[in-house]
């Protein structure tokens, strides 16, 4: 049995991205439950007040009353916060509209944007992954994500203003680097709500191959309703319909990503 001390600390990625309705949800919930499909012990965190990770997972926000806001202002820890989803086989540390009131709170903290960072060190040998939610504006509860994370997967739409949005994010990355955190880098850039047959999806998704070379996940993400209509259901889209297209998707971008990172592939137990 390998000894506490050797156990190797959970990868930390952050889902961002600063352009709204980009599916970045949706990536880290369906991420989530397809690393856990291939045995992956994940924690899924929801740094956006909006809660629509915590729902996404089938969790209730409204009821979590201890949740990521205790966490951020030191009035609890992670393992209190905790709940499980049981249709994705992964835990959350779920958010409500309380955490918009841990900007405030934060301003006067020492430290204030490595307030996760530090939390996290109390779990990081329990996971193998831990995804962080990010918002889609660069704000103090952001800015305490990435400073936390070894790196960032951007999910983005092939469409001409993204490309924008794409390069103020990787400018982001590169200020984060210098002055936060050296350990955060681009893990790499998912196509998502691709749809094949507009000339003008394809036509960005080769620009971004051609610049960004490897750092393109090959996995891509088609539109797919299926994908969609799973939040309403409390369930990542990989549970809900694991026939659909969507979620096959998911599943192949998991274990993309655990290969990406030297990981090993395991299958969950039915």
């Amino acid at each position: 049995m390998t000894p506490a001390s050797q156990k190797p600390s959970a990868r930390v990625f952050c889902i961002a991205n600063q352009k709204g309705g980009v599916g970045k949800t949706t990536t880290a919930i369906n991420l989530s439950a397809a690393l856990a499909m291939h045995g992956q012990r994940v924690l899924l965190i929801d740094l956006d007040p909006q809660g629509n990770a915590t729902m996404g997972s089938g969790i209730d926000k409204n009821q979590a009353e201890i949740n990521l806001y205790q966490v951020l202002i030191g009035e609890a820890r992670i393992a209190e916060a905790c709940m499980r989803s049981e249709s994705g086989g992964y835990d959350v540390l779920p958010s409500n509209r309380e955490l918009s009131g841990a900007e405030i709170d934060l301003v006067g903290m020492d430290n204030r944007e490595m307030q996760l960072k530090q939390a996290l060190t109390q779990v990081a040998d329990a996971y193998d992954f831990i995804l962080i939610d990010c918002p889609p504006t660069l704000s103090l509860l952001t800015l305490n994500g990435l400073a936390s994370a070894d790196g960032v997967i951007i999910p983005m739409q092939c469409e001409y203003f993204a490309l924008e949005g794409l390069s103020d994010l990787v400018n982001t990355i590169k200020r984060i680097y210098r002055n936060l955190n050296t350990s955060l880098e681009l893990i790499g850039l998912l196509r998502v709500m691709f749809d094949r047959r507009v000339t003008l999806q394809q036509q960005v998704s080769d620009q971004l191959v051609s610049h960004f070379g490897d750092k393109v996940f090959k996995t891509v993400i088609p539109r797919n309703v299926r994908l969609a209509e799973a939040p309403s259901h409390g369930m990542p889209g990989v549970v809900y319909d694991k026939s659909s297209r969507g979620a096959k998707a998911y599943l192949q971008f998991g274990e993309e990503l655990i290969r990406r990172v030297g990981g090993r592939v395991r299958r969950r137990a039915a």
